[in-house]
């Protein structure tokens, strides 16, 4: 919920000291100068608050980890100063995140990225609205006490659950069906803590939901300055006459700049110590200084030969510069280019900039420090996570440019099979013999909404059927619409049909309809069977279902002369392949009937609406044509390739439909190496083990069954977590073994989670299944877990046989043994509290995980043998055959290898997707570059910037690289791209970036500086134009000046009106979508 993006109207505060219509101005005698700033309407956070904004990013857990260390911090707040106080935020925090982590913090925190956040939740506690005098309260489904000791009297009157946002904080629990409680508090008071203690404890017995949000009794009466935008100060032609402010009188900022600026340096006199000095040459000192600073700052215009070349001596300028020292002289010229001329000045047209960070192109014009901080963070993250399984440098910049995530395609069935029964092919009927065959005709223009005739399979309709549905009719007279109207659209159909061996055509109007069907093609053809189908379903009533004297009266009209009585019976010769359409449909995992599918790709249950149905297929035939075109147009389709097999060699072409696998939400646990070995069996320092190390404990100690004793890498690792002491546990564990006997790609792994109370008792198939992994071959293991999945082997082991009994031949019976009489349950337990802490699964709760990814919880019969396969071919061609490529060229053992695979796979896969990284290395960096190197044995950004020094973008880019070398590791290509045969001045505008890579603070360390824009000596002649360059969705007015300048008058009017004096006048600003221009009103 970081960023500014989704902030409201903000407040525009400048001093703007002089007097030119609409400008910028000076003082007497002084160096000219401008200050800006912007601050939000709401006051200044907690950085506390907003620092836990951060941390919740990271995780739920980490959130709620973080809240445990800070739960009385403010106390320190009392006695130090604000900059201790910062720092020992800083020291919390750097608890749970990482070097570069706490960089990144300290930057949120610099341009307040999580102020928004933290002011949303002020406001809904605002409309709550709190109990007079409360610094803490609870909400308890609309009724509110700020009193600990009235919460159980409401939790028994709590009926109406309130509404949940997305960004709440919900304390960690299992269940979440309980009364929802919102607590309304500053995390780090007392308040919070007495508040804190006992919903916790609650919440923990999942008594009640513990919602914590966000609330600050007694804001900050400081004002919420704000960083991350531009100032521009533009130098402007126009016909206004210029007005000298310097005599405009009666104002304090005037005379505390003009005290200020004697203690500056002009050309290296100090004014003020020569005041002290010479008092009696006061006047004579001040005309020598204001005789500096105008011809220090005096611009002039320059010749044509004068600025050919300015852009290389620019660049050459940048470059005999010191490197660590290049990006500062770089900003100062491109930002203050137009008073340059005697130091390096450079005019040229804007050349190409551009901006890489880690491949990524950073298009300024778009991307604003908050969403380059959410990058930032993401490829930190990555970068991070790569570094801590042990991969660096080139390695690591392969794995972060592999695209490794689902296609945004939906996903198609193969519809290639021989259960579907076409009910006409338009590349060989003769009904469409006039039609062109060729592909190039899709390239012919059309009519908009116009559909092609072409001679070819490219758009086919399957539908599956049950014969004896109610709105089946409906379906098949849509059929028939298409068909008969000769659209080129080819129509399949699928009857979902008894599949009972012996079943008599008299009692079900289904296998009636089927054997009629074969009965027709076989005397006529399919033609006419589906006519004679769609006869029988017009003569059934709306409301009404197809039934078998349907079918016989249409078949005795039509052949009068067959012998129905032969067709429908039990030993009909027409029942051939009746069965093997529902084995189909059973196969492809579709919903309920009736299902339709395009080219492969499934209809939703809207779309599915009959009276819907035939404007949704035209729009699907009108959206492929396009595709269609594309692959003719780019050669990959022409006349010599069948179009089906074309449609089906598609990479979103699956087997078999299954939302869960195939869905777009999914979730992933985060692996990292250990490096101290870890006994699995010791639950209790296993539970005090957080997440990540509980996962890493997890799968280091976790062993596999494979299908063959290979020492092979593995690209994909399944594990199978269920009670296996239950059928539902052992039938997912035997569908499992039955998919690993036809796969060479995955391995398999078990975790028992218990439905019960864990005993002896009731988990003797789980620790036998546990120790055959700890102490049986591959080949044995198999067998002999075939055989403890099956249902008699489980009521043998209850009814008291002894696990001895079921080993199978070349089994160690001895070993076996003595592990299973020795395994103990704490290893079990082990399981479970993963499965719960991590996993977040109930008790007996199944579940499948795939290199990382969790599928469940499942339901009974919801995962089989083919479900297995799609998720296996999911994983392999989406990301785990890249990784699996990289991970083979770095060598190692292939345990080791496919555990790495694994993690990758979880964290690669985990992160959002980007654009495509584009390799931005240079041929030559001998000259013209500008190398910063990163510190060694960390992970670093990869960053090339490429620009002109005298551009616009260069004036942003400067700073920017700045800012980022400071806060993160960086490796810096900086390439000058200077152009020649310059005929005019490219940069007519001062400009400042109000960006700082951390909190700054005043000499006395006691409050926060306050991010300004200042623009300091600046020439006398030219008017100036103040534009204010704020991200798109700011919304900026002017609000203070210390002057206002009437345009069309000769005078200067002063802070006075009507009805008195002015102490400040009021402006207002005209909105764009990337500069903000000052307009007077007057």
């Amino acid at each position: 919920m970081a960023g500014w993006p989704r902030l409201p109207a903000l407040l525009l505060l400048f001093a703007l000291l002089g007097a030119q219509p609409c400008s910028c101005g000076r003082a007497p005698a002084s160096s000219q100068s401008v200050t800006a700033r912007l601050a939000a309407k709401w006051p200044a956070t907690p950085l506390l608050l907003e620092t836990s904004e951060f941390i919740a990013e990271d995780g739920n857990e980490k959130f709620w980890q973080f809240l445990e260390t800070v739960r009385e911090l403010t106390v320190y707040k009392q006695g130090d100063s604000e900059h201790s106080y910062y720092n020992l935020i800083l020291k919390k925090a750097g608890q749970f995140l990482s070097n570069l982590q706490i960089n990144l913090l300290k930057f949120a925190l610099s341009i307040r990225a999580y102020s928004p956040t933290v002011q949303m939740f002020q406001q809904i506690a605002a409309d709550e609205p709190p109990p007079e005098g409360c610094s803490a309260f609870v909400v308890i489904h609309e009724k509110h006490t700020c009193k600990t000791n009235e919460i159980k009297k409401l939790l028994k009157k709590a009926t109406k659950r309130p509404y949940l946002f997305k960004g709440d904080h919900k304390f960690p629990a299992l269940k979440e069906d309980g009364p929802v409680v919102v607590l309304y508090a500053e995390m780090g008071t007392k308040d919070f803590v007495k508040f804190h203690k006992i919903l916790s404890e609650k919440a923990q017995r999942e008594e009640i939901v513990y919602v914590l949000r966000h609330y600050v009794q007694k804001p900050s009466s400081r004002k919420m300055y704000l960083s991350g935008y531009g100032v521009e100060l533009a130098i402007k032609s126009t016909e206004y006459k210029a007005v000298d402010d310097t005599q405009v009188k009666g104002t304090n900022e005037t005379k505390e700049e003009e005290d200020d600026d004697d203690e500056s340096d002009v050309q290296g006199f100090l004014f003020g110590k020569l005041k002290q000095m010479h008092p009696d040459l006061k006047n004579n000192l001040k005309e020598f200084k204001k005789h500096l600073i105008e011809t220090t700052n005096n611009m002039e215009p320059l010749k044509v030969w004068e600025l050919q070349d300015l852009s290389f001596q620019a660049g050459a300028r940048i470059m005999s510069t010191p490197v660590y020292d290049a990006l500062k002289v770089m900003k100062d010229i491109a930002q203050n280019f137009p008073i340059k001329h005697f130091h390096e000045v450079l005019g040229i047209q804007p050349g190409e900039a551009r901006l890489f960070l880690n491949g990524l192109h950073i298009d300024l014009d778009f991307h604003d420090p908050f969403s380059i901080l959410e990058t930032l963070k993401l490829e930190g993250k990555l970068m991070h996570g790569l570094h801590e399984l042990g991969i660096k440098e080139e390695i690591l910049s392969k794995f972060m440019r592999l695209r490794i995530h689902p296609t945004d395609d939906s996903y198609a069935l193969d519809i290639r099979h021989s259960s579907i029964i076409w009910i006409n092919n338009i590349e060989q009927d003769p009904s469409y013999s006039t039609w062109p065959a060729s592909y190039q005709e899709l390239l012919k223009p059309t009519f908009p909404g116009v559909i092609q005739q072409i001679r070819r399979n490219l758009f086919n309709l399957v539908l599956f059927v049950d014969p004896v549905q109610e709105d089946t009719g409906d379906y098949m007279k849509l059929a028939e619409l298409f068909y008969h109207h000769n659209v080129p659209l080819r129509i399949g159909f699928v009857f979902i049909l008894s599949t009972k061996e012996e079943i008599d055509g008299n009692e079900d109007a289904g296998i009636a309809l089927w054997r009629t069907f074969n009965y027709i093609a076989e005397e006529s053809d399919i033609s006419q069977a589906f006519t004679s189908i769609i006869n029988m379903y017009h003569e059934v009533k709306d409301g009404n279902v197809l039934t078998v004297n349907h079918v016989k009266d249409v078949l005795r009209s039509e052949y009068p002369h067959a012998d129905v009585q032969s067709i429908l019976d039990v030993r009909s010769e027409y029942d051939e392949g009746r069965k093997a359409g529902a084995t189909f449909y059973k196969k492809t995992g579709l919903g309920p009937l009736p299902q339709a599918l395009f080219n492969g790709v499934p209809f939703n249950r809207e779309e599915m609406d009959a009276a819907e149905l035939e404007t949704v297929i035209l729009q699907r035939i009108i959206d492929a044509t396009g595709f269609f075109q594309r692959a003719v147009f780019m050669g990959l389709l022409n006349d010599h390739i069948n179009a089906m097999d074309f449609l089906m060699d598609q990479h979103n072409v699956v087997s078999r439909i299954n939302p869960t696998i195939l869905g777009a939400e999914r979730r992933y646990i985060h692996f990292r190496s250990t490096t101290v070995p870890f006994d699995v069996e010791d639950f209790s320092t296993f539970s005090f083990l957080d997440s990540q190390d509980k996962s890493a404990v997890i799968s280091d100690n976790m062993k596999y069954l494979t299908k063959k004793d290979e020492d092979v890498l593995y690209a994909v690792t399944i594990w199978i977590i269920a009670d296996f002491d239950k059928p539902a546990g052992r039938q997912l564990l035997s569908n499992a073994l039955k998919h690993l006997k036809t796969s060479s790609h995955i391995r398999v792994g078990i975790l028992n989670n218990p439905s019960s109370k864990i005993n002896e008792d009731n988990t003797a198939i789980a620790r036998g299944i546990l120790t055959a992994f700890l102490t049986q071959n591959n080949s044995n293991l198999k067998s002999f877990l075939s055989k403890l999945s099956k249902e008699e082997t489980a009521k043998s082991l209850a009814a008291g046989t002894k696990i001895a009994k079921f080993l199978i031949p070349g089994m160690d019976d001895d070993t076996f043994e003595k592990k299973y009489n020795t395994l103990g349950l704490d290893l079990i337990k082990t399981h479970q509290m993963f499965c719960q802490e991590v996993l977040k699964l109930l008790p007996g709760q199944m579940a499948v995980m795939s290199n990382g990814r969790v599928l469940g919880p499942l339901d009974e019969n919801e995962f089989y043998a083919e479900d297995f396969n799609l998720l296996e071919k999911i994983t392999y061609s989406t990301s785990a055959e890249k990784i699996k490529a990289i991970v083979k060229e770095m060598g190692g053992s292939s345990k080791s290898g496919s555990d790495l695979i694994m993690k990758i796979d979880a964290l690669l896969s985990s992160l959002p997707k980007t654009e495509n990284r584009q390799d931005a290395g240079l041929l030559k960096e001998q000259h013209s570059v500008v190398k910063v190197d990163p510190q060694q044995n960390e992970p670093f950004y990869d960053v090339i910037a490429i620009v002109d020094p005298l551009t616009r973008e260069a004036q942003k880019m400067a700073h920017l690289l700045i800012v980022l070398k400071d806060i993160i590791n960086v490796k810096l290509r900086l390439f000058l791209n200077c152009r020649s045969k310059l005929s005019e001045v490219p940069l007519k505008s001062f400009y400042r970036f109000v960006l700082e890579p951390e909190l700054t603070y005043g000499i006395n360390k006691h409050l926060p500086s306050e991010p300004v824009a200042k623009f300091l000596e600046l020439p006398e002649s030219p008017l100036l134009t103040l534009n204010m360059i704020t991200p798109e969705s700011w919304l900026v007015e002017a609000v203070k000046s210390s002057l206002i300048i009437c345009k069309h008058n000769t005078t200067c009017v002063g802070p006075s009106t009507s009805k008195g004096k002015w102490k400040y006048c009021e402006i207002f600003c005209v909105c764009f979508p990337e500069i903000f221009s000052v307009v007077i009103v007057y």
